[in-house]
């Protein structure tokens, strides 16, 4: 587990700098909304692809060593070049690399200790991982006081450098094929979990036209299974949640945020994130996952509510406050609906079918992520912020009405 810290460092770090480093070079929301569209929609490719690899190869090693290298090298292309359209290029060919570490985790995870203790080792990896995201947080928030934005990128360049080199440690033990995580709720729940800018893609099978089935019988009036509403449930929700993501940091720039007071705002969601994952268990079972999934809805509609209508009319520290609380209720919401709805989902997929349904959960994830972010960037640029959250809100509440009717659905087994 020792290259899971350094590597959570700098897929964070970068994750946050690139926007700042867009605007810095004078681009506007659109290019945030380009670049993080760009980013994930190389990272769904990615997943594809080195998903593939390891099912086929089982180098584990070799993979974590070739992505490590190339984010080092990306991120010293990045402190070097000043053309954002170069920007826009590197930024996406680190995200195909950035997520390699994802599926090597989680069959490392399954090689490492027996399925009993599944839950317990990804536990901890969630835990370092989120450790990983408040240094590089905290590194970048007392960044600005003694260095430009530039050399940040220096600094998540050489914790590359060490997460490359304690890669090397990774052994070969036995052959696990990476599907088998699809039969582990433990492995499902860390797949959702941990998914709040870094968006971990999982493709056991690549969806065909007819894995949609369940999709398209929706819209003409018909439905062979249920799932296909979560689907749609999934895709609305990433959707409406990604434009608040993609706009908010040019939104905090826009009303005078320091680079140090965003990378300040992240750190401390990082830590609300961090406190909700001992706690979210316990609620749900206590609520029961239809419940969570439903209450996890109020928080990050509030959040967006308060970005919108409360950041623009203050000033100092009452805006940061109000930037902290709004960051805060999303990943709150977003930890209680990732890990309540991974669960629903699990239960719902037919079984000897997860490879195939994941598939399409994943594809309709990506998707709204990707027209999230562009949606984001075109129109907060041509109307306003206020605007665009306020589709965001709209969005989310839909994903809500669709989750609605599946539980209604599922309870009166009735087709519709």
């Amino acid at each position: 587990m020792f290259f899971v810290l350094p590597a959570s460092i700098t897929a964070e770090g970068l994750h946050i700098v690139i926007p700042l480093y867009v605007l810095f070079l004078g681009g506007n929301v659109v290019d945030v909304g380009i670049v993080i569209g760009l980013h994930y929609a190389l990272s769904a490719i990615g997943a594809v692809f080195w998903g593939k690899v390891i099912d086929k190869y089982h180098i584990k090693r070799a993979i974590l060593f070739i992505c490590f290298s190339a984010i080092t090298i990306c991120s010293i292309g990045l402190f070097l070049t000043i053309d954002l359209n170069l920007v826009f290029i590197i930024s996406s060919v680190a995200g195909f690399f950035i997520i390699g570490k994802n599926p090597v985790t989680q069959v490392l995870v399954m090689e490492s200790v027996s399925n009993n203790q599944w839950s317990k080792l990804f536990t901890q990896i969630s835990i370092i991982t989120s450790l990983g995201s408040l240094t590089a947080f905290l590194v970048g928030s007392i960044w600005d006081t003694f260095f430009d934005l530039r050399p940040y990128f220096l600094f998540c360049a050489m914790v590359s450098v060490i997460a490359t080199v304690l890669s090397i440690s990774v052994g070969s033990k036995s052959i696990i094929e990476r599907h088998t995580i699809v039969h582990s709720i433990y492995g499902i729940r860390h797949i959702f979990d941990h998914t709040r800018l870094n968006f971990q893609f999982i493709f056991t099978k690549i969806p065909h036209p007819h894995d949609f089935k369940p999709i398209i019988s929706i819209f003409q009036r018909k439905m062979s299974h249920e799932i296909g509403i979560l689907f749609l449930t999934n895709f609305l929700f990433y959707f409406g949640s990604n434009i608040y993501f993609t706009a908010f940091i040019p939104f905090l720039k826009k009303f005078d945020f320091t680079n140090s007071e965003v990378f300040l705002v992240y750190m401390i969601q990082t830590l609300v994130l961090l406190t909700m994952f001992f706690f979210v268990p316990r609620l749900i079972s206590r609520l029961t996952e239809e419940r969570a999934t439903q209450i996890s809805y109020l928080p990050r509609v509030l959040g967006i509510i308060i970005a919108a209508s409360l950041i623009p009319n203050m000033v100092g520290m009452d805006s940061l406050w109000m930037a902290i609380i709004s960051s805060g209720l999303m990943v709150s919401a977003f930890s209680i609906f990732s890990v309540s709805n991974s669960i629903i989902i699990f239960k719902a997929i037919p079984k000897g079918f997860e490879g195939t349904y994941l598939g399409v959960n994943s594809f309709m994830t990506g998707v709204g992520i990707f027209l999230g972010a562009l949606t984001a960037g075109y129109v907060s640029n041509a109307i306003g912020y206020s605007v665009a959250f306020a589709i965001a809100v709209s969005i989310i509440l839909s994903s809500l009405v669709m989750f609605r009717i599946y539980l209604k659905y599922k309870l009166s087994h009735r087709i519709i």
